[in-house]
C-alpha cells in the first residue's frame, strides 16, 4: 500500500471518490497559550494493491515534542476491495477536527499508522505571534 496524500487541512471531503482538500497548512499562529484551533481537517489517500484487499486498520495520532497526545487516537477500519482486473483501488478520507487544544508552542507530529505499521507523518507547528 502507498500513502498517496496525507495533510492538514482547512477542509476536506470526499465526493464519488474524489478527495477534496482545501488550504493545506503545517503552521498555526496563535496569540496566546492555550490556544483552541476552532476546525480543520485531515485529508488521505491511501493505495491498494489487489494482494493487499481486505480488513485494515488506520490510526492517526497527533502529538506533542514530548509525545504526548494532544488528541484520543483516531483509529478507523477499512475494507479495501481491488476490482478484478484493477491494479489497484484507491481509499479516501476526510477526517473532520474541531476545536483542538494545544497547550504550548512548538513542534507537533501527525502519525499515520495502517495495521500497526507507520506509513506517513508530517509535523505541526504552533507558533506565538505578537500583535
Amino acid at each position: 500500500m502507498d500513502v498517496d496524500i496525507f495533510t492538514l487541512c482547512d477542509a476536506a471531503t470526499v465526493s464519488e471518490g474524489k478527495l477534496n482538500i482545501l488550504g493545506a497548512f503545517d503552521t498555526i499562529f496563535v496569540q496566546e497559550f492555550p490556544a483552541v484551533h476552532p476546525q480543520c481537517a485531515i485529508a488521505l489517500r491511501v493505495r491498494f494493491r489487489p494482494s493487499e484487499k481486505g480488513d485494515h486498520t488506520l490510526a492517526i495520532h497527533l502529538i506533542d515534542e514530548d509525545g504526548q497526545p494532544v488528541v484520543p487516537p483516531i483509529e478507523i477500519g477499512l475494507n479495501a476491495q481491488v476490482e478484478s482486473g484493477h491494479r489497484f483501488a484507491t481509499v479516501a478520507l476526510a477526517l473532520n477536527l474541531q476545536r483542538i487544544k494545544f497547550r504550548k508552542e512548538g513542534e507537533y507530529a501527525v502519525n499515520l499508522a495502517i495495521n500497526r505499521d507507520e506509513k506517513a507523518s508530517f509535523q505541526l507547528i504552533l507558533k506565538k505571534v505578537t500583535v
